[in-house]
This record gives structure tokens, sequence and C-alpha cells, in this order.
């Protein structure tokens, strides 16, 4: 049951990763269309991978603590 839970937590992983290419890919069409306001963007999509990053990183640490456990 542990390894159910643990690839449950690491789903948030995957759903990080897969946040992170569709707004990449938003935000190269963003520049596309407006050259000019590229800092903004870039600006923007830093920030969003930040706090993406860090719900990956949380599920990722509690994954590794339910795994190495075995409550």
């Amino acid at each position: 049951m542990v390894y159910i839970g643990v690839a449950l937590c690491l789903l948030s992983c995957t759903a990080a990763a897969i946040s992170m290419g569709l707004s990449t890919g938003k935000a190269v069409d963003a520049v596309a269309r407006q050259p000019e306001a590229s800092g903004k963007i870039n600006q923007l999509m830093i920030l969003g991978f930040a706090l993406t990053e860090s719900t990956a990183i949380y599920g990722f640490v509690t994954g590794l603590i339910m795994l190495f456990t075995k409550a």
C-alpha cells in the first residue's frame, strides 16, 4: 500500500512537468505575437515555474518520506 501512496504523491511531479510544458508553449506563442512584451512574459513565466516546481518538490519529498519511513 505504501508504494501506491508514493505513486500518488509523484503524480504532482508529472502534473508539474505537463503544466510547465504547456506554459512554455503559450509563452513562446505570446512572444511570437508581441516581441516587445517578451520581458514581462518571461518574468511571469518564471514566477509560474517557481510556484509549480515547489508543488512538485513537496510531492516528491512527501513520497520519499512515505517510502523510507513505511509508516
